[in-house]
């Protein structure tokens, strides 16, 4: 059995960190993820938002791995979440369902709000694991341990990687906005201005009939 953890603060505050985990995949620090699946979503324990998700990816396992316990093209693990938006807290656990006969790897990532500045937000990472019934076990331990470092690395290098799109797309819609806005005002003003002139010819028209231009010549007499 091999523990293993780390720590990491996001410059983001927690809502948006949380937005980019949803978002994660597909990015290209992690192309071995190839596919995730959401298999139930609900909403209880007071606004606590459930998800469990299907994982597919391929591992790339060492060639005498792959002798030992096989190498299927797409292996699966299960993702189960919890987001408590009261409390700005974002839970992802994950197991793996492909070789759990030979490895059980648990992993567990906590987002939560910095408690001393609410522009932050911190990353808490654990794993768990745990290598039975096959030759140089605690070598696969060790092995996988070590994957799961480097990858977490990439993980953390992949949510920066969302996060800035995410700056992009507020700052595009800003700008996008904001073009919006001064077209419709153009737009008004130039309506304004319009609707000024067409009721000022009419003021000068009305004027011009009511006033008259010369004295009127009397009947001939007869």
């Amino acid at each position: 059995m091999r523990f293993w953890n780390s720590d990491y603060t996001f410059d983001h505050p927690w809502e948006k960190v949380a937005q980019a985990a949803w978002r994660k995949y597909p990015n290209p620090m992690n192309p071995s993820v190839v596919a995730i699946d959401v298999l139930d979503r609900k909403i209880e324990d007071g606004g606590v938002l459930h998800t469990h998700r299907l994982i597919s990816s391929r591992w790339g396992m060492p060639a005498w791995v792959s002798k030992i316990i096989g190498s299927p093209n797409v292996m699966y693990a299960n993702e189960k979440s919890e987001v408590d938006v009261s409390n700005k807290k974002m839970v992802l656990r994950t197991r793996n369902i492909t070789f759990c006969k030979f490895i059980a790897v648990d992993e567990t990532l906590w987002y939560q709000q910095c408690p001393h500045d609410p522009d932050k937000t911190q990353l808490r990472q654990e794993a768990v694991v745990v290598v039975e019934g096959v030759p140089l076990n605690s070598y696969m331990e060790n092995l996988l341990t070590n994957a799961i470092s480097s990858n977490a690395k990439k993980g953390r290098q992949a949510m920066e990687w969302v996060l800035k799109k995410i700056n992009d797309e507020i700052n595009d819609l800003s700008s996008h906005a904001a073009r919006s806005l001064g077209d419709i005002t153009e737009s008004a003003k130039k309506s304004m201005d319009d609707l000024s002139n067409k009721a000022k010819k009419s003021l000068d028209d009305l004027h011009h009939i009511a006033t008259p231009t010369g004295s009127a010549k009397p009947d001939p007499q007869f």
